[in-house]
């Protein structure tokens, strides 16, 4: 049985190498030679669904982004950690989750705790990897890993902490300081009040720090729940979506057909398979209209019907006003110059949501639903068409899960704009892509074992599907876990154990188990699988006390 491990709190200082850190001279970029480093601005969205975005095949106005992907790169085959905090602990450390924390991985015990553990040392953030290099970084929004933003590198941040309310949140610090509640009724919007203090940082860089390169980490709580939105955003969806789930699935995969993606036919509906954790009491709060399985939607009634349109008409909502906020931080990137010489990548940390709760303030069913008076999770009906055209959401590690909307954007540096990339690309891929095309290496910070991620930079270029070499990359969540290597992929949940098999080329959506047709290969994999469960164990225990 794996021992418990405890951690060496991380050192509040930058650790300055110089083998990080190189001239701030010319730098290479993928489509050729930029007189400066790039300016990096990463967007991370929450709980957003794969065909989440107009430019992914949906029917929600995102012009915003949809421009970003009509001028940039849109990856098909980009892969998150099926949770929150994993996702945002690879995204800043470029290892995987199970390296920096232990989470009841292959042979660990313990159960995941919520975004309170401790990293260790040699796991470093992004931000200090970077200011070697002459970058100043800032971070806005969600945050959900130890620590506080700027003790782990940040030059400034605005950290709203209570996701649970978008119109009053009562924990949120700026610069690691704590600020006042917000009190109800004042005005308030989360999503705003990022874009809002993105804005005011991007201009105080522009002003008091031109002569250096920025990375800006903008992490937004939207969509994620409650479903909280504005009125007037509302409104534009309110009755989209009266035709139910099933036939948004259809539409939005024949959309992405129309758009040029190739991900595989439409999975097939799971009837059985509801939120991943059960809160019964929660489901007597929301009432009879509240619905845990993705039932055919003519079996609901009409009450269950209009409930269920308008929670993903809320959901919409907080997807249109996302993009709304990021046009206006795109705007100040035009006005201050630094539009063309940024490297925009947007992603979600996981796959759309079907959990079903209340927490914080409450529900009260009187109150106008997506109002701060309610509490409403979308469930896994319309999750399941977010997530089209894959299987499962968030938690699970089947394709619904781990599959994020990825776009990159750079002007200067990527040529073949309105293009898709086919290649597997992970997020452990980011913190080696920015560190290297700022002109330093992504090696291990000393004591600290290899990255396992890789740049991206050629893949900016060109896309390497067909010559890459077949990569390896590997997911576990709560018991749920996968291997996906070359075009392959053994995926199991948490409650059945047993290997299934799909050739992801042929079967994206999962639909055709060929565990029985081919168990070597099951056999193979999952030998591999645990070597690296076991190889990310000896170095968590390496890390330990």
């Amino acid at each position: 049985m794996a021992s418990m491990f405890r951690f060496r709190p991380l050192a509040r200082f930058f650790f300055i190498v110089s083998s990080f850190g190189t001239s701030l001279g010319a730098s290479l970029a993928a489509g050729g030679q930029t007189s400066a480093p790039p300016n990096f601005l990463v967007i991370l969205a929450d709980d957003l669904g794969f065909s989440d975005l107009g430019c992914y095949g949906s029917e929600i106005a995102t012009p915003n982004l949809d421009a970003l992907a009509a001028d940039g790169l849109r990856f098909t085959q980009y892969y998150n950690t099926a949770r929150c905090w994993p996702t945002r602990g690879a995204l800043l450390t470029g290892y995987y989750p199970q390296q920096i924390r232990r989470d009841g991985g292959p042979g660990w015990e313990g159960k995941e705790y919520g975004g309170r553990g401790i990293r260790p040392s040699w796991a470093v953030l992004l931000p200090q990897r970077l200011k070697p290099l002459g970058y100043r970084s800032y971070h806005i929004g969600k945050w959900h890993v130890d620590g506080e933003p700027v003790a782990s590198g940040f030059d400034r941040s605005y950290y709203v902490k209570d996701q649970g309310r978008y119109f009053n949140p009562k924990k949120l610090s700026l610069d690691d300081q704590p600020l006042p509640p917000v009190k109800p009724n004042s005005g308030f919007y989360a999503t705003i009040s990022l874009a809002d203090h993105a804005i005011e940082f991007l201009q105080q860089h522009a002003s008091q720090h031109a002569d250096q390169p920025f990375f800006t980490y903008l992490a937004f709580a939207a969509p994620h729940f409650p479903l909280h939105a504005l009125p007037e955003d509302i409104a534009k969806y309110r009755d989209r979506y009266l035709a139910g789930w099933d036939a948004l699935r259809k539409e939005r995969a024949a959309r992405q057909r129309e758009l040029g993606f190739h991900v595989g036919d439409l999975s097939a509906t799971e009837p059985d398979i509801g939120p991943p954790y059960d809160f019964p009491e929660s489901m007597e709060i929301l009432g009879p209209d509240e619905v845990n399985r993705p039932l055919p939607w003519e079996k609901l009634t009409a009450s269950q019907q209009r409930f269920q349109a308008t929670k993903m008409a809320i959901h919409a909502a907080m997807i249109d006003r996302m993009d709304q906020e990021i046009g206006r931080v795109i705007q100040q990137l035009k006005a201050m110059d630094a539009f063309s010489n940024t490297l925009i990548l947007f992603l979600s940390d996981n796959g759309a949501s079907a959990e079903i709760m209340v927490r914080d303030d409450g529900h009260d069913p009187t109150a106008p639903m997506g109002s701060a008076a309610t509490y409403l999770c979308l469930g896994p009906g319309f999750s399941s068409a977010a997530n089209t055209p894959f299987r499962r959401h968030k938690t699970w590690v089947h394709e619904g899960g781990i599959s994020t909307p990825f776009i990159a954007h750079w002007p200067q540096g990527i040529s073949d704009g309105g293009s898709f990339r086919h290649s597997p690309s992970h997020v452990i891929d980011i913190t080696p892509t920015l560190v290297d095309l700022a002109g330093g290496q992504a090696k291990p910070w000393p004591g600290g074992p290899p990255l396992p991620g890789h740049s991206l930079r050629s893949t900016f270029a060109a896309d390497p599907a067909a010559t890459a070499e077949p990569r390896t990359l590997f997911f576990y969540h709560e018991g749920n876990r996968a291997l996906r290597q070359g075009d392959w992929k053994i995926v199991a949940d948490n409650q059945t154990q047993a290997w299934s098999l799909y050739n992801l080329v042929k079967d994206r959506s999962e639909q055709h188990d060929q565990a029985t047709d081919e168990p070597d290969r099951v056999k193979a994999m999952s030998a591999t699988f645990d070597q690296m469960g076991a190889k990310f164990h000896r170095q968590m225990g390496e890390a330990a006390e």
